[in-house]
């Protein structure tokens, strides 16, 4: 997450120990990941981290680890549960457009399609250049973000049921709702998301509502994206089992190589 478009875009954050409670649960990149961190040694770096979903795992498997997030909540959250846990991570609180993290990496992964709050051309490009100069030679960076099919931006723009999770801090029931604007100008899809708190008896005793706004990037667009930006593509996956990209996919997996400029050989 960047200083430069998301400080008013983090609403969906500000409470990192719900946050852990209705997303904690899935952990599908950690196979993928792991596969490819088997390869690399030193030091890898997960950005936009958030509250360790997939940073603390792998620290488990016995990978050294920097987090790095924008939100001092959710890092705040993340430090606790790795305490809790006796793991040594570095968590640091930095824009990921403007990285300064004094190592380079041989592994920089950014997963929960993070990669889509980079709303503009120009933070998109600050935001791989950033990467590409904490990246060693030949190093890798994975990244997944939402497909951009007809389905995914063509959602209804009124109230529709996504989930229901159970929310242990109050002990209620939640159904998720989600309301969808498509700018096609911007490309961006603007987000309400409404949680409905249900009491034992199933009566909805209390409302929140949070906005988000996530931009897609189209396959073609990503591809001139990462090429100009230094990298090339080693794969496009449709999920985090590496099954290849097809016009059904609702997600892009993408596994890119640094390519070393001329000028720093």
């Amino acid at each position: 997450m960047t200083n430069t478009i998301m400080n008013d875009n983090l609403e969906e954050y500000d409470n990192s120990v719900s946050y852990d409670i209705e997303n904690n649960a899935y952990v599908g990149e950690i196979p993928f990941l792991m596969e490819w961190a088997s390869k690399n040694r030193g030091t890898i770096i997960d950005l936009a981290c958030g509250t360790g979903r997939i940073t603390i795992p792998l620290a488990q498997k016995g990978l050294n680890l920097i987090g790095v997030d924008l939100h001092a909540g959710m890092l705040e959250q993340a430090k606790k549960k790795a305490e809790e846990l006796q793991l040594q991570i570095e968590w640091l609180e930095q824009d990921c457009t403007q990285l300064n993290l004094n190592c380079q990496s041989p592994l920089i992964y950014m997963v929960g399609n993070s990669f889509q709050h980079f709303h503009t051309n120009e933070s998109q490009n600050m935001l791989l250049s950033s990467i590409h100069a904490h990246l060693e030679e030949d190093g890798i960076f994975i990244f997944g973000t939402r497909f951009p099919n007809a389905e995914e931006l063509l959602q209804p723009s009124t109230e529709e049921y996504w989930k229901t999770y159970k929310d242990v801090t109050c002990n209620k029931e939640v159904d998720v709702y989600t309301i969808s604007n498509y700018d096609a100008l911007s490309q961006i899809q603007h987000y309400t998301t409404i949680r409905k708190f249900k009491n034992a008896d199933g009566i909805v005793v209390d409302e929140t509502r949070t906005h988000i706004s996530l931009r897609y990037t189209y396959p073609k667009e990503m591809e001139r994206l990462l090429y100009e930006n230094g990298f090339d593509i080693l794969q496009v996956n449709k999920d985090w089992k590496g099954t290849p990209i097809s016009n059904e996919s609702y997600e892009m997996i993408y596994v890119c190589k640094k390519r070393i400029y001329e000028k720093e050989k």
